[in-house]
């Protein structure tokens, strides 16, 4: 049984990672739709859905997948094109909602992935949706000029919330366990801090330290 999975495409930073999972064995192999993909034009042609089928077919030579094999896909969007390929090569595939042991293995992945960007394993560990749009904004107009190539740029939600007019200050620290969005090391509380602040589903103040 080979399983199949994607894991960051609602993600606003970094690629996509595609991997597949033979159960029994627990062979797990993966790439990355590259970040590229997701800007105009090749985000509205939607070269990305070709990529998925480029990873696959170079993981399934690896896997050594047979015709005969059994093959469970996510039923997300970023697999129509495959679907269409796995017929025209008719290898046998049902579409269901991917559980473990890939769902977790492929999730750690993309996490791992995101680290290598610069987003701080404490962003992800303390919050509960971390890969929510807004969340990763913060983190974004921290260091707005070198992140926003991490960016999936061809995104409605980034010609939205992508250019925003941002305010520079300072504030004081009130609470404990604060980060500096920049640096990713905490600022102690009632400490000087710079803040930025913007306005996108609402109201948003940074804390940086005052040298980052």
């Amino acid at each position: 049984m080979i399983q199949i999975d994607d894991a960051g495409s609602g993600s606003l930073i970094g690629g996509t990672c595609i991997g597949a999972m033979r159960k029994e064995t627990k062979e797990y192999y993966y790439d990355f739709i590259p970040i590229e993909l997701y800007r105009t034009p090749s985000f509205h042609r939607k070269d990305y859905l070709d990529y998925v089928v480029k990873i696959t077919n170079v993981i399934f030579e690896k896997l050594k997948v047979e015709k005969n094999e059994k093959i469970e896909l996510c039923r997300g969007y970023m697999f129509d094109n495959l679907r269409k390929w796995l017929s025209s090569k008719n290898y046998i595939y049902t579409n269901c909602k991917i559980e473990e042991p890939l769902q977790y293995i492929i999730e750690k992945t993309f996490e791992d992935y995101c680290l290598t960007l610069g987003l701080y394993e404490e962003y992800i560990r303390f919050n509960k949706y971390p890969f929510h749009f807004h969340t990763i904004l913060r983190w974004v107009y921290a260091d707005y000029d070198n992140r926003k190539y991490l960016c999936k740029t061809g995104w409605k939600s980034w010609n939205k919330y992508g250019n925003l007019n941002t305010i520079e200050g300072e504030g004081i620290i009130v609470k404990d366990n604060i980060i500096c969005l920049k640096c990713g090391e905490p600022i102690p509380k009632g400490a000087k801090a710079k803040t930025i602040t913007y306005i996108s589903n609402r109201k948003t103040t940074l804390f940086l330290h005052r040298n980052c």
